[in-house]
């Protein structure tokens, strides 16, 4: 099916400088001085610390301390650590553990279990391995059920899961110069010795609380999104019917991607639902077909891969190829493909050059945007909640989103936005509920949709305690001005040691993707080392610092458009930080990005695997 342009208004119809002008009103009326530290630091919060630690899904099995020795020792059981175990195994390396916090492989999808859980991403992009694993997902976007079932299906299929530690936090990470070995203590009383690690703790992984007067003085039920608490509301994570809320009052604190799914189920179950809203966010229309199985029958070896690059063209490049059509078409595509379409109306598709695209695309995010606005208005009847739903910011400035029920729940007379913009977030809790705005609001229960550490400090997103490379250095001090990497994967002073994530790097608009190739780059060198009998290896400081150099020379000065964003796990805040060189600068979710993008970024990392001598890296 062809996918066509949306209905956007035309760039005379709206008044660009205008909006501009209300986008930077907006988010300055949003940004707090104290940014990350408007949120409690677990470890210095007993109560909240210990909801992060509880697992409300599955039962903790009292087992013995580990004592072993073992090769690579793989933190983490979500995506990156699955793909990093499947990687490993591939490459003929079998002696590995994961080591996962949670009761299960997961990660965020085991975690997040909360009423109306989905994939935003299309599904046939974001699962990977469906060619190898012959699993195709029941519709465009996945359950999150359907996605944590899916876990076990790569697992039981790879065979990856024997070795598996759940239940398990990592609290300490040292290196043992005289035994060439990471010293990995837990909260199990493990005394593990691996050889290589490959630190996949995911970008979702801890929690966060608001931290406002009065929080632990209220008397009624607190819980995070994270931890949803069937037991109390009602229902189940496969039935989310939350019948315990009948005669509950409920607030919800936040507006993003957890919250405008699971925002349904309150109004449809509770007594009263409170939403508590900062910076609302962009929800367009889902779409959520069923996969038509005729279109999957008919699918060619390596139409997931296919797919996948059409995606992060449209996603993240922000320009498909000429005559290339849109295989996703949805929210994330939205401006290339009506960017796409003006073109080959003029027929310029293959001659407009970059910077006139990227400046008429600009004016496309600005027609989107208010297409996005004009959706609130015709589907919320009361106008001044309308309003207070409209976002004012740049597309991608904060996580585009979509959901079908999400703006007629406010339509019920039980749901009543509050709009705590002014106060820049949760006012203060009392005994009986909250304030906002000069009210007091009496509640039996705060449900907190807010996210998770992500741009923050590495010590609050990471939560291990003691993390020391060789003579002691902290990766906390190692890392405090900028990441410093090979390649986004290793760091000097840190032997054997690897990192699947956002640092120093390619980026791809499909993250599993992204996870699957650092793995299998991880897998290569730990290959290597073994088949060749070193026992460590890590960056050399000339070839790390030409690449940091590299990178920074090389990548894209975004900071004009984020200081057109408003505070979010996006950039710190809205909060800056100081790099190695003393200058202000932002903190991105996406870590340092190679500009020249990704598919250059993977054909540098190609040719050094090829090459077959780990040129710049240390070997002993």
């Amino acid at each position: 099916m062809k996918c066509n342009a949306t209905d956007v208004p035309a760039p005379h119809e709206i008044d660009i400088p205008a909006l501009k002008a209300k986008y930077s009103d907006e988010r300055a009326k949003r940004v707090r001085p104290e940014g990350q530290k408007q949120y409690t630091k677990l470890k210095e919060d007993k109560e909240f610390n210990e909801e992060y630690l509880h697992d409300p899904h599955t039962p903790v099995e009292e087992r013995a301390p580990l004592d072993e020795e073992l090769e690579v020792a793989i933190l983490g059981a979500g995506w990156s650590g699955i793909l990093a175990a499947y990687h490993l195994k591939k490459a003929g390396v079998t002696d590995y553990r994961n080591i996962d916090h949670a009761g299960d492989w997961g990660g965020v999808w085991y975690w997040n279990r909360y009423p109306g859980i989905q994939c935003d991403n299309d599904a046939y992009c974001y699962l990977p391995l469906l060619e190898e694993t012959g699993f195709m997902p029941t519709k465009k976007y996945s359950d999150g059920y359907e996605i944590y079932d899916y876990f076990k299906i790569i697992e039981n299929k790879f065979e990856l899961g024997e070795k598996a530690l759940f239940h398990t936090v990592v609290q300490s990470l040292q290196w043992d110069e005289a035994s060439k070995r990471w010293l990995i203590g837990t909260n199990r009383g493990d005394n593990i010795r691996a050889r290589f690690v490959i630190v996949a703790n995911g970008l979702l992984n801890i929690p966060k609380f608001p931290k406002v007067p009065g929080i632990h003085e209220f008397k009624g039920k607190m819980f995070h999104t994270s931890r949803w608490e069937y037991d109390y509301t009602g229902g189940e994570y496969r039935k989310p019917v939350l019948d315990k809320l009948a005669d509950k009052e409920v607030a919800i604190l936040g507006t993003g991607a957890t919250a405008i799914q699971a925002i349904p189920y309150l109004g449809k179950y509770a007594k009263k639902v409170y939403v508590l809203q900062r910076t609302p966010s962009v929800v367009d229309q889902r779409y959520n077909h069923p996969t038509d199985q005729d279109w999957a029958a008919s699918l060619k070896a390596g139409w997931q891969l296919e797919r996948i690059d059409n995606f992060h063209r449209g996603a993240m490049v922000g320009r498909f190829n000429p005559g290339e059509e849109d295989q996703v078409c949805d929210f994330w595509t939205e401006i290339t493909r009506n960017m796409s379409a003006d073109l080959r109306k003029e027929g310029t598709d293959e001659t407009v050059d970059i910077m006139e695209y990227y400046a008429r695309r600009e004016t496309m995010d600005y027609q989107v945007m208010e297409r996005m606005r004009d959706r609130v208005d015709s589907l919320v009847e009361d106008k001044e909640t309308a309003e207070a739903l409209k976002v004012w910011y740049r597309f991608l400035c904060k996580r585009p989103l979509s959901n079908d029920d999400y703006y007629d729940t406010f339509n019920l007379p039980n749901v009543e936005l509050v709009d705590v913009s002014d106060s820049q977030g949760l006012e203060c809790m009392t005994e009986n509920g909250f304030k906002a705005n000069g009210k007091e609001y009496k509640i039996d229960c705060m449900i907190f949709a807010s996210g998770f550490e992500v741009t923050s400090d590495l010590d609050r997103r990471w939560g291990i305690d003691t993390y020391t490379g060789r003579d002691g250095l902290s990766i906390y001090e190692h890392w405090k001005y900028g990441y410093k990497t090979l390649h986004g994967t290793m760091t000097s002073k840190f032997p054997n040691q690897f990192f699947i994530g956002y640092y120093q790097g390619g980026v791809n608009a499909s993250t599993t993707h992204q996870y699957s190739q650092q793995g299998l780059h991880a897998a290569y060198i730990i290959k290597e080392a073994i088949d060749k009998g070193y026992q460590a290896v890590e960056p050399a400081e000339e070839a790390q610092a030409a690449w940091v150099q590299h990178i920074r020379e090389t990548a894209a000065n975004v900071e004009s458009f984020v200081d057109q964003c408003p505070p979010s796990y996006y950039n710190n805040e809205g909060q800056k930080v100081i790099d190695e060189n003393g200058n202000e600068v932002y903190r991105n979710f996406l870590g340092e990005i190679y500009g020249p993008g990704w598919e250059a970024f993977e054909q540098i990392v190609s040719d050094w695997r090829n090459k077959g001598d780990l040129e710049g890296m240390v070997k002993e």
